[in-house]
């Protein structure tokens, strides 16, 4: 209708774009995994272990598009949706209130339309069953039916710093999620994480091999004292 309000749009927000990850980076980030990659980086990055995909099969890999947005109100993710490059993964801290469902079906949708990588919020989702069926990866603090807000007047911004249980995530920092969990690498750091946990998987391998060859693990981590 001529002169009705966008409730999801507004100009005057101006957003910086997340730099592009190389894609071979994204790649052998998905392949290491969540636990390789934190551990290799000298035990960094793990975000809240309450955050897991809300299907087993979800993994997502990308840079961070990082979202803050107000308790009880998603109309900062909404913006973002429609801000983020494809391949951006949305990092949503919603100001400490986990219980609401803060996205589901529609927004699923949206992202696999804008061909975003995936969302990661510290939160509650809804519409479980069909966020799976959809296939847009969603990790959030789990499931919950109650509504949220869209609040013109509230604070929120994107593409900032924000605060994940302990860990800062920074746009472009690396984000990686599967079954385990979801880590942050911080972007200067990428290459030099990616490099040490491809050793470290190089060296579980070694580990593996000796195990079946019989050697116990106290024998193989020099516990055996």
């Amino acid at each position: 209708m001529s002169g009705e309000h966008d409730p999801f749009a507004d100009t005057s927000i101006s957003v910086r774009k997340t730099v592009a990850l190389p894609a071979d980076q994204i790649k052998r980030a998905a392949r290491l995994g969540s636990a390789t990659l934190h551990e290799a980086g000298g035990r960094i990055g793990a975000l809240p272990s309450s955050i897991k995909p809300t299907a087993a099969s979800f993994r997502l890999a990308g840079p961070a598009f990082t979202v803050h947005c107000p308790p009880n109100d998603n109309l900062w993710i909404h913006r973002a949706i429609k801000a983020a490059s494809p391949g951006d993964i949305l990092v949503v801290y919603a100001s400490g209130h986990y219980e609401a469902g803060y996205w589901g079906e529609v927004m699923s949708t949206a992202g696999m339309v804008a061909r975003l990588g995936g969302l990661v919020i510290d939160a509650g989702v809804r519409d479980g069953a069909l966020l799976e069926e959809v296939g847009f990866p969603v990790f959030s603090r789990g499931l919950c039916i109650r509504g949220t807000g869209k609040d013109f007047g509230a604070t929120g911004w994107l593409n900032k710093p924000v605060l994940m249980g302990d860990i800062f995530v920074s746009p472009g920092d690396l984000i990686v999620g599967d079954i385990d969990g979801v880590v942050s690498i911080p972007n200067e750091r990428i290459g030099e994480v990616l490099l040490a946990a491809e050793k470290r998987e190089a060296a579980e391998r070694e580990i593996l091999t000796r195990l079946r060859a019989g050697e116990s693990t106290l024998q193989v981590f020099g516990l055996d004292r």
